[in-house]
């Protein structure tokens, strides 16, 4: 090369770009493995994904629901490793010019790790090995790489290739591509290895209890009506909700529940210890507090379990608690009134669903089971903790976010036969679906056709209040089309209303008189706050929603809305009814293919009065949301 001649670089930056995320890549793979070869359950990007999920407002975790449904997990994911996957390809850029800052990305990023999973329960020092393992991998990657692209940046000026025929683009495409390779290679064995799940299975297949039984269908709970959900749901097919990324695997013999708290003796228990006290065993009806008016997150099983009000009794509850605060083996809490775990009611610690050990994804080996409240105050899976203690001295996951503390199931009622915009032929068509108020139980179930007078529907029988009941009735149809709606009467006397609430289940508010600006405030309960009726309590000026009382009030109708101070205020009693609009033909006519399933039907919403909606939201219920 002639003296004085200037060398121009001639490297693409885009290897740079694809260098980060190739060291990053392997850097999360290689923790990945680590993780499972030591048994820790979460690996990093696993602990800071739960991390995300606990610490989103609860207005973000609202709309997660609301926009992907059961999803949101996978949705997270994906845009955790999206964003992920930028900042890594930002890091090998900065390594070609500022090699520190990328070394000083790599630590940042690791440091969020160990942020992660130090704020898991129980961390031990083991735990923060495939942190360590991720970071000195990126670190020993990015210099590998980027000595190959300013090797070839030499040869490329050299105008040379000869010299160095492996430092070449080609050269440089296969060391990428063998980086990325033992990225992929790393992740498949980390699957396979160091995966427990395969033990607990194993476990789950051998394991025995001799008072379990199989269910055996109570006579006459079926109406059957061809395309009403089945009295018994399947494990496959009952709804899964929760908020693991990855679902704990616990073996029987490495399980133990602590009985702590505002209690004479503090209990321990082991698996064989739970199950020695005696198995109960009923049918109960689990719905999630995010089914929407007319959804299918909800379900009928037989349940096996260990009883929790003598396990209470045992521990010897003291004077001034009122709650349960649960923990989950992932973290997850959620605090229960006492009373619902100590009355009549069947609360139980869960081991077998339909006769069979639970699934992984259902808690085994034990979860919390409680009829008549919604999950997220109840259902706590992989149940590890019981703290007896007061709603005033702990948070739990939901009320952290602004819930309420009280979560007890509202009565429902769907129609599932026939399905809205379904075709049916004009003369007697049967109508059928469920009905639910558990722990209360349902007495009564009506059906309205385009608004008229309300008709009576035949019930099924039920083992208990704490399932859902089944009910038919036959209409006359004329040809056209028409709506159908239906409602249901609780064992109480209650009856449900056409009002449509949110599903969230808010904080309960109380209203109070402030005497010297002469107006009504709404305000967090609080002593020295006069209590205005059992009202909801929503601002006319936004979308913000506020319970009122702690008693059901009586249903009122659109007449009856009052305005207090800047609010509109409206009786909360009850759960909403929904309608949908449906054709009846001529004889002969082709009725429509059901609904696609997956796809998550869309909330109703009041129509204008004599008026039903076309298409959707034609069952009746209720709906909050939760885990």
């Amino acid at each position: 090369m002639p003296e004085g001649t200037i060398v121009v670089v001639t490297t693409s930056r885009g290897w740079w770009w694809l260098a980060g995320v190739v060291a990053g890549a392997l850097g999360l793979a290689t923790s990945y493995l680590s993780a499972s070869l030591l048994r820790v359950r979460e690996s990093p990007a696993v602990a800071v994904a739960e991390g995300v999920i606990e610490l989103a407002p609860g207005a973000v975790a609202s709309w997660a629901i609301d926009t992907f449904g059961t999803r949101d997990k996978t949705a997270l994911l994906t845009g955790m490793f999206l964003i992920l996957a930028l900042v890594f390809a930002v890091l090998g850029r900065l390594a070609l010019t500022r090699w520190w800052t990328s070394v000083l990305g790599f630590v940042a990023l690791a440091g969020v790790a160990v942020v992660a999973v130090l704020a898991k329960p129980a961390t031990q020092p083991i735990e923060l090995v495939p942190v360590a393992v991720g970071l000195a991998t990126w670190l020993v990657a990015m210099v590998v790489l980027a000595g190959w692209l300013r090797r070839w940046e030499v040869v490329e000026s050299a105008d040379d290739e000869d010299a160095d025929p492996t430092h070449t683009r080609r050269g440089v495409f296969l060391a990428f591509a063998g980086v990325g390779g033992v990225a992929l290679v790393s992740a498949a064995v980390a699957r396979i290895v160091g995966n427990p799940r395969a033990d607990v299975e194993r476990d789950r297949a051998l394991l025995r209890v001799d008072e379990i039984t199989k269910p055996s269908l109570p006579q006459g709970v079926k109406v059957e009506v061809e395309g009403v959900a089945p009295w018994q749901t399947p494990v496959p097919e009952f709804y899964l909700i929760d908020t693991a990324i990855l679902k704990p695997n616990i073996r029987p013999q490495d399980w133990t529940l602590r009985i702590h708290g505002m209690v004479d003796r503090e209990i321990e228990l082991t698996y064989d210890d739970l199950v020695g006290r005696g198995i109960t065993e009923d049918w109960i009806t689990l719905n999630c507090v995010s089914n929407e008016v007319g959804g299918d997150l909800i379900g009928n099983a037989w349940w096996s379990g260990v009883r929790i009000a003598p396990l209470l009794a045992a521990a010897g509850v003291q004077d001034g608690a009122d709650a349960v605060l649960q923990t989950s083996e992932d973290g997850w809490s959620c605090s229960t009134p006492l009373t619902a775990l100590t009355d009549d009611r069947n609360a139980m610690l869960a081991v077998a669903m339909n006769g069979e050990p639970l699934t992984v994804e259902h808690g085994f080996p034990v979860r919390t089971i409680v009829p008549g409240l919604y999950g997220y105050v109840s259902a706590c899976k992989w149940v590890v903790d019981m703290e007896v203690t007061r709603f005033d001295d702990v948070t739990a996951y939901w009320t952290d976010k602004g819930w309420a503390e009280q979560g007890p199931v509202k009565l429902a009622s769907r129609v599932d036969v026939p399905q809205a915009g379904a075709e049916v032929t004009a003369g007697t068509v049967v109508c059928g679906g469920v009905a639910w108020a558990q722990h209360t139980g349902v007495q009564a179930v009506e059906v309205s056709l385009d608004g008229g007078s309300w008709t009576e529907a035949t019930l099924a029988r039920v083992p208990n209040d704490d399932t859902w009941v089944q009910w038919r009735v036959e209409l006359d149809i004329a040809e056209g089309e028409h709506d159908l709606r239906v409602r249901a009467t609780d064992k109480d006397g209650m009856v449900q209303t056409g009002a449509v609430s949110d599903v969230l289940p808010r904080r309960r508010h109380r209203l109070a008189y402030d005497r010297v600006h002469g107006r009504v405030v709404v305000g967090p309960t609080a002593r020295g706050m006069r209590r205005v009726g059992p009202f909801l309590v929503r601002s006319c000026a936004g979308s913000s929603q506020f319970w009122c009382g702690d008693e059901p009030g009586r249903a009122v109708s659109g007449a009856e809305l009052c305005r207090v101070a800047p609010f509109l205020v409206r009786s909360c009693a009850g759960s909403a009814t929904s309608w949908g609009r449906w054709p009846a033909r001529g004889a002969g006519a082709r009725r429509r293919g059901p609904r696609r399933p997956g796809r998550r039907r869309p909330p109703a919403r009041p129509s204008p009065a004599g008026r039903g909606r076309r298409c959707g939201g034609r069952r009746a219920g209720s709906a909050r949301r939760g885990r």
